[in-house]
């Protein structure tokens, strides 16, 4: 585990609403999520991720560019992506893109690499879906090399070999801070530790108690591998307010817009409220409440999956940029010190 626990946010700029009950336009939406992610540094938060999608509900298709409008405009945040979909992106324009995100934040960027939970990308860019798992495992061990530093020479089964290449601007200091991203499957958590990279843990819905077999199985083969032990996070979503009851009701017909939507293409059941109402208890993965009750919830699975970072989605459907402010305000100022003191007594 780290010295310090870390406390960082994400957001996929989820489309909000405005006052007058409008959706938000896209642009104004990553204007807004900008200005969160200043708040969060004049607050103090350790990191600031922001989700790649490419879809009407979310607006950042480009996570680096919106990464690099905050790096300009704050001091001392990481500033990373949750997630890049590698699987859909060339591996040196990815690493390029990055590391250039790195030295115009004096050292601050870092990037979550995943195959996403939405495919809209495939479609999009010309990949074909039926390769899903092998686009992965391809990008990622070209993108492994990379992180190396120095030329490198690959061959793989999913884009042309290289031989001797070396990327511009290569990485200043040290090597680019690089997680993996893993929704729930055993052979991503062996890729990870197989390539020697820290585990970002996706804890959407369900006990986080169902991720423990995920950590001991990550631990277990950095072990075999012998490798160092390596960081662990978890990003999971949440919205903080004043009472637990506060929290909840302004959250509640936001996430219930957002859940039927994506369930309607998948073929879910409706959203209900005592779903909700499970899910944001002490045993279920959304951190809805007041400062305390969130805090003891984000302690508890840190401590459960020996955590060294928790990021917490603080955006969720068309909830609104004032209501996002106010709870980043909460959980920068209490919150998150609650759980680092919590973490290290």
């Amino acid at each position: 585990m780290a010295d310090r626990f870390e406390f960082g946010l994400d957001t996929f700029g989820d489309i909000t609403i405005a006052p007058d009950g409008s959706l938000q336009r896209q642009a104004r939406v990553l204007r807004d999520v900008v200005e969160e992610g200043m708040l969060a540094d004049d607050l103090g938060l350790d990191a600031f991720g922001v989700g790649e999608h490419h879809r009407r509900d979310f607006a950042i298709s480009a996570p680096e560019v919106v990464l690099a409008a905050i790096a300009g405009r704050t001091r001392r945040i990481l500033l990373g992506s949750s997630v890049t979909v590698l699987s859909t992106d060339d591996p040196v324009r990815v690493f390029e893109r990055f590391s250039t995100l790195n030295a115009v934040s004096n050292g601050r960027a870092e990037v979550i690499l995943g195959r996403g939970s939405f495919t809209e990308s495939y479609p999009l860019f010309g990949y074909d879906l039926s390769r899903y798992d092998e686009l992965f495992e391809d990008k990622l061990s070209l993108f492994a090399e990379l992180l190396k530093g120095g030329p490198v020479t690959w061959t793989g089964s999913t884009r042309a070999p290289v031989s001797g290449i070396e990327v511009h601007p290569p990485i200043e200091n040290g090597t680019l801070r690089t997680w993996v991203g893993v929704g729930g499957s055993p052979e991503s958590v062996v890729r990870a530790a197989r390539y020697g990279l820290p585990l970002t843990l996706a804890i959407i819905g369900g006990s986080p108690r169902r991720f423990r077999p995920f950590v001991d199985l990550y631990r277990q083969t950095l072990e075999k591998l012998d490798r160092p032990v390596l960081p662990m996070a978890v990003h999971s979503p949440g919205h903080v307010a004043a009472t637990d009851d506060q929290a909840r009701n302004e959250l509640w017909p936001h996430y219930e817009v957002m859940i039927n939507r994506i369930g309607g293409e998948r073929g879910w059941p409706p959203a209900t409220r005592a779903q909700f109402d499970r899910e944001a208890g002490l045993d279920g993965a959304l951190c809805v409440g007041s400062p305390e009750t969130v805090a003891t919830k984000i302690v508890q699975t840190a401590r459960l999956l020996g955590l060294s970072r928790f990021n917490l989605k603080y955006s969720a459907g068309t909830l609104p940029h004032s209501m996002l402010m106010q709870s980043i305000e909460l959980i920068a100022t209490e919150v998150a010190p609650r759980v680092r003191d919590a973490m290290h007594d």
